[in-house]
């Protein structure tokens, strides 16, 4: 039974791990057009030693690409020149990195409830 308890932990924390991310894939694609705003990211890290497996997040990371300048002589961030720092988030690759984590999250939930049908029949031939 050990062995369904490690694989309900890891695949759990691969949904939250995958939750994390959508939340900073979302609020990426929320700012894309705040001046000054930065595209956020989460590493994943492999499981610790002595763990069963669970995938961690690190710290957010800031990507340090440079901030696309934008010509408009009407805004109220432009400078002399009428331009002002955009944002640094990609639309396409927000698009992509959203689904790829949904189908990680969905791959994690279906392992998961595998391996609960798979205790639960276990459970019934120990009921015999």
């Amino acid at each position: 039974m050990g062995d369904f308890l490690d694989s309900f932990s890891i695949a759990a924390s691969g949904m939250r791990a995958q939750a994390k991310r959508l939340r900073h894939v979302a609020e990426n694609i929320a700012n894309a057009d705040t001046p000054g705003y930065r595209r956020k990211s989460i590493p994943f890290h492999a499981a610790v030693p002595g763990t069963r497996g669970e995938v961690e997040t690190g710290r957010v990371r800031l990507d340090p690409a440079e901030l696309s300048l934008i010509h408009d002589p009407t805004h109220p961030m432009a400078d002399a020149t009428g331009h002002y720092q955009g944002s640094n988030v990609n639309s396409i690759l927000e698009i992509a990195d959203s689904r790829e984590a949904q189908r990680s999250y969905e791959a994690n939930l279906k392992m998961f409830d595998q391996t609960r049908k798979m205790s639960g029949a276990l459970l019934d031939l120990l009921r015999r």
